[in-house]
């Protein structure tokens, strides 16, 4: 397997993208065939083939077509098949970017995805696919580079509104600030930020700060050997109260114990490493 994430060069493409990543599998890879996808505040943009497949399954919801498609955010994991050879190339968007960018109400694209004409997304008849996927493989920085090219043009019709801005402002201090502070950091009151938030992303603060407080998590496990895991001192590490809470908030979020996580390691972080 191989991959790769590398952030927008152009400045006004990284105010909206969070990053470019690729994820390649072909037939001779063995791997874990149905990784799962934690939830996630961010939309992605997956470009592949127009032959290539695509399944994702939540719950008793299943998404499924072929080609160029939307994953857009999701507060519930999301597995995904892999069992057949692929080549992806993913664009990130930042927190609450799609508001910014006129696409469809935040609350409307919660937990789907869903089919896109790229051509006329990016209104050019230049883009193709499998282009930006043989950069992908051969030549990664110029892929990136194509790839801001194309974004630019499309930026100049974004509008940051009030809304947008306090959401961008409060996304920085998410990690470092107490969300019932955040309103005095601000200076504005708490239920105006809540409804900016809910706006501009579709979630609640609280709601995106478990989900980034679950990627540093992961990210965290990632690093550890599953034998040698302590749920005790990685419940202190990320401050909680004690270990029954760090198990009830991850069966919450990622619908299995922390022994069953270390037995299984089926997240996506875990099969294909911290590429994206």
């Amino acid at each position: 397997m191989r991959s790769w994430k590398l952030f927008p060069k152009e400045s006004s493409v990284a105010r909206y993208v969070d990053c470019y990543w690729f994820l390649e599998k072909k037939q001779e890879d063995v791997s874990f065939e149905r990784p799962k996808l934690n939830p996630d505040p961010a939309a992605h943009l997956i470009l592949a083939e127009t032959q290539q497949p695509y399944r994702y399954s939540q719950g008793g919801n299943s998404f499924k077509g072929h080609g160029n498609h939307w994953m857009f955010p999701h507060c519930k994991t999301i597995e995904i098949d892999h069992s057949k050879p692929f080549q992806i190339v993913g664009i990130k968007f930042h927190v609450g970017a799609l508001y910014s960018l006129k696409f469809t109400a935040p609350q409307e694209i919660l937990d789907q995805v869903i089919d896109i004409d790229i051509r006329k997304l990016f209104q050019s008849d230049l883009f193709v696919t499998a282009e930006v996927l043989s950069d992908a493989i051969n030549a990664p920085q110029i892929c990136r580079d194509k790839l801001d090219n194309f974004i630019k043009p499309q930026l100049l019709e974004c509008y940051d509104d009030k809304h947008s801005e306090l959401v961008r402002r409060s996304l920085k201090l998410l990690s470092s600030t107490s969300i019932c502070n955040i309103g005095a950091a601000l200076h504005c009151s708490q239920r105006t930020i809540e409804r900016s938030f809910l706006k501009v992303t579709g979630f609640t603060l609280k709601q995106c700060h478990s989900m980034n407080r679950l990627e540093s998590i992961l990210e965290y496990l990632y690093q550890l050997d599953s034998k040698r895991i302590d749920w005790a001192d990685i419940a202190a590490h990320f401050q909680f109260s004690d270990q029954p809470h760090l198990i009830r908030y991850l069966k919450s979020t990622i619908g299995v114990t922390p022994g069953e996580y270390a037995r299984e390691r089926n997240l996506a972080i875990d099969i294909y490493g911290n590429f994206e």
